[in-house]
């Protein structure tokens, strides 16, 4: 049973059901993304962040992001480094639009002419395709999970919405064991959905649970608020990179709101390689702007304070100890001074050196001495 759809014209977020009984895969007939737009301005959502800042300190490198999606259009110019994977047997392209949209979120590189960058364009991605369109299976969710795993992957972004089954979440156990970071979008409701229901696997423990939210951090209404959420990202009026060399402005929903925390995971775990993954999301949860309602969690994300603010919990393994103060009694008041002592002691060195003197000029004169015949005692040429 599906317990989450996705939204029609821009605001989408992918929806799979319960395993289906195994059915031999097909080469879609058509592979028609909607049309986007080559002319695009700067986002809200840059201007917010301030990504130039944040660049100055890390750009991802080292990092490697899963992206669990509808696949990739490979051929954009932004987004030539990343690798294609897929479960479906359908091929690693992307006839939706979403996969994409929410790569290029993460990690597009910059290209002339374009305002428009990924969070953390020194990352490595790679996409898994899990479904060729708004529907999916659940167990191949939970398949290009495990498979990201093995591929290596650092982050592992889920702009999914499914129901709670063992095979999922047995994949998103195994992923945390591993060390993973797991975000996944809050889901995405409207009133003809009737009450809402959480979301998995963003509500599962362990998991970054991403909601959506505007300008002003206030939740967007489609956003699922009975999903557990950590953070909020920016959740309407998105643009991202879009097939057939294209972008996509006005996108709505967790979907793209999830791209913007795991490009932020990859540069705390890039700039933090030491931080486990539970320690990396709890950074994005304490950095965070601070909450503003119900489904808000704590607050919008800020990547900036993400990769420079100093926790004390970490100070141990962020930057070295302070040493331990001194006890009251360590050091002890110098004694008195002595002026007899040091007189004595002055005039001990005096002779001191007046003999040492005394006896160097004798034993350079009496040898001298006794080369002419002169002894001591004696007058020479004396009766």
């Amino acid at each position: 049973m599906m317990i989450g759809r996705a939204l029609v014209a821009v605001s989408m977020l992918l929806a799979v059901t319960a395993p289906a009984a195994p059915a031999e895969a097909a080469e879609p007939a058509k592979c028609l993304p909607e049309r986007g737009t080559l002319t695009i301005g700067e986002s809200w959502a840059q201007r917010r962040f301030n990504l130039p800042d944040v660049w100055q300190l890390t750009r991802g490198a080292g990092v490697t992001v899963a992206v669990i999606d509808s696949g990739l259009n490979t051929g954009h110019p932004q987004l030539t480094r990343a690798g294609a994977y897929e479960v479906t047997g359908t091929g690693t392209r992307d006839c939706f639009g979403h996969g994409t949209a929410v790569a290029g979120i993460i990690g597009a590189a910059p290209t002339k002419g374009s305002p428009f960058v990924g969070v953390a364009p020194a990352a490595k991605l790679i996409s898994i395709k899990h479904t060729d369109d708004r529907q999916g299976d659940v167990g191949r969710l939970a398949q290009a999970i495990v498979k990201a795993v093995e591929l290596g992957a650092d982050v592992i972004n889920v702009s999914v919405e499914a129901s709670n089954v063992p095979d999922l979440n047995n994949a998103v156990a195994y992923a945390l064991s591993k060390d993973v970071v797991v975000v996944a979008a809050a889901g995405n409701t409207t009133k003809e959905d009737g009450t809402p229901v959480p979301s998995y696997p963003a509500a599962y423990p362990g998991v970054l649970s991403v909601g959506g939210a505007g300008p002003d951090g206030a939740r967007v209404d489609s956003s699922n608020a009975t999903t557990p959420v950590t953070v909020v990202g920016p959740g309407k009026e998105i643009t991202s990179t879009w097939p057939f060399r294209a972008y996509k402005e006005g996108l709505v929903g967790t979907s793209f709101a999830a791209p913007y925390v795991a490009g932020t995971v990859a540069l705390v775990r890039s700039r933090y390689p030491e931080l486990t993954n539970a320690e990396v999301v709890r950074r994005i949860a304490l950095t965070a702007d601070g909450g503003s309602g119900t489904g808000t969690g704590a607050g919008m994300v800020n990547p900036l304070l993400a990769v420079s603010a100093i926790l004390p919990s970490e100070t141990v393994a962020l930057a070295p100890q302070e040493p331990a103060p001194l006890a009251a009694d360590a050091i002890r008041p110098a004694p008195p001074v002595d002026s007899q002592s040091i007189s004595i002691a002055v005039w001990v060195a005096l002779l001191s050196l007046m003999t040492a003197v005394v006896v160097t000029l004798g034993s350079v004169a009496i040898p001298l001495g006794r080369r002419r015949r002169w002894r001591p005692g004696t007058l020479e040429n004396g009766t």
